[in-house]
């Protein structure tokens, strides 16, 4: 790998470092590049949270809401396990500029939809594009700004983000009151678009890339990736024990198959040496990640269609309510930007804390309400995931090799998209066992409510035990 020297500076951070120092330090088009690169993908993720139960009104497909996020994430996983690879054949800019233009035709293909089908396939180009602008965003961050920058550097994208996901709800609810969802993605589309061209045609100060004829394409892998989830997630879609038993077994076959052939890569592998190895600090800082990801998925999977039943929110508190994760997210992400490596584990721990207790948190609020207490264990799970996110970063690349900075780099948002996809599944899974196809009533939706986040229990724990591992000396 190159250019990881930037991203290990000599001399160790442990210094305060003020946002003054920052924002003069020479790296603002730097940090515009990936403040673009989020942008998009974190309103999207909201406005079509919130535009969801009128999407299945018009469309149906209530069945298919779970695998329409796990190919949204299947999407991005594929993007973002092939950006480190792309990155270091083409440079950050035309493979940013390329993923921002794939999002735009999944925008446009999700607005004319006619049946759930045509909009899956929209949501899965939507998740190429957007998956690919997040995992190089941090890419981009380990590569172009010294290490002692990057938890400020974090901290603005989730400024963006935020601000992004506050919006997102906002344009949901006004395009599902005064006029179309189709009009919604149409609008997005057109943006994404936009984007593209703008990130193409400006030059940035970024690291040549690495010319190199070894490293080969993970094709073979990739689709071995994506078999394995859509097996998972298509065992969930009409409950049939045999079947649906079989089909769980082959793509966790497949999956397993994938980390094989990966590891026995070399050069070309698209994740870090033992993976999901507890006794690594790596591995167990990935266990976390994809642990975590799963147990908190079930508030943007299904969340919008149970609260909405349970509870008769419009729209648009739905959306406030779902986006209070990605507030929480932001906020203590800036607030915390400037501590010292001293602090990692330390906010690490508490971090992780606070998202495996929104789980049974969840448990309570989103059955039997209010809308203000599921709002505040959404923002509790987001502050956690705020407090822990820059220094689960910044950990794993003080703790992993040089050569594998960059492979890490890239494969920390591409495991969480790893979680997200198979926590839907799961939990799609569970609820249409528990019957959300057939709910009428307040009751029938909480019992669905009820199961869906007790089996979320096992994870959150889990999750738990891979963070002390990880924050271990």
């Amino acid at each position: 790998m190159t250019q990881t020297t930037e991203a290990i500076p000599t001399q160790v951070p442990d210094a305060y470092v003020s946002w003054r120092e920052f924002l003069t330090g020479g790296h603002t088009a730097s940090l515009f590049l990936v403040s673009l690169a989020v942008m998009l993908h974190a309103a999207d993720s909201l406005i079509v949270a919130t535009m969801l139960p009128s999407i299945v009104a018009d469309i149906n497909g209530a069945s298919l809401v779970g695998l329409s996020v796990s190919l949204y994430e299947m999407g991005s996983i594929v993007a973002g396990a092939a950006s480190a690879i792309l990155t270091m054949r083409m440079g950050l800019r035309h493979p940013m500029a390329l993923a921002a233009g794939m999002f735009g035709l999944g925008c446009l293909l999700s607005a004319v939809s006619p049946t759930m089908a045509l909009f899956l396939v929209g949501r899965t180009m939507q998740g190429l594009g957007g998956g690919g602008m997040v995992a190089m965003c941090f890419i981009a961050i380990s590569v172009l700004f010294p290490r002692r920058y990057a938890a400020r550097a974090l901290a603005v994208v989730s400024t963006i983000w935020g601000i992004s996901s506050f919006l997102g709800p906002l344009f949901g609810g006004a395009f599902v009151a005064y006029a179309t969802w189709r009009w919604g993605f149409a609008c997005f589309g057109a943006v994404a678009f936009g984007l593209g061209a703008w990130i193409f045609v400006r030059p940035q100060n970024e690291p040549a890339p690495q010319q190199t004829t070894d490293s080969v394409f993970p094709f073979r892998r990739l689709m071995l990736l994506c078999l394995a989830i859509l097996l998972i997630a298509a065992s969930g879609v009409s409950i049939a024990p045999l079947r649906s038993g079989m089909m769980i077994l082959c793509g966790i076959a497949a999956l397993v198959l994938f980390l094989w052939l990966d590891a026995r890569a070399g050069d070309s592998r698209m994740l870090p040496r033992r993976p999901f190895d507890l006794r690594t600090p790596i591995g167990a800082a990935l266990v976390m990640i994809v642990t975590l990801s799963m147990a908190t998925i079930a508030i943007a999977a299904f969340g919008p269609l149970l609260i909405t039943a349970i509870h008769h929110a419009p729209a648009l508190t739905v959306g406030y309510v779902v986006s209070c994760g990605s507030i929480g997210w932001t906020l203590a992400a800036i607030l915390v930007s400037g501590f010292s490596e001293r602090t990692d584990r330390l906010m690490i721990a508490l971090g992780m804390g606070l998202v495996a207790a929104s789980v049974p948190g969840m448990l309570y609020a989103v059955p039997y309400g209010p809308l203000w207490l599921i709002a505040l264990v959404a923002l509790i799970e987001g502050i956690g995931f705020g407090m822990a996110w820059t220094f689960v970063l910044r950990r794993t690349e003080t703790l992993a090799s040089a050569s594998e900075v960059q492979r890490i780099a890239g494969a920390i948002p591409t495991v969480q998209r790893l979680g997200y996809a198979l926590g839907a599944v799961y939990v799609g899974l569970v609820a249409n066992a528990a019957g959300i196809l057939t709910m009428t009533t307040g009751s029938s939706a909480i019992q669905v409510a009820q199961w869906v986040y007790v089996s979320c229990l096992p994870l959150a724990a889990l999750g738990m035990v891979a963070t002390l591992a990880f924050v271990r000396r």
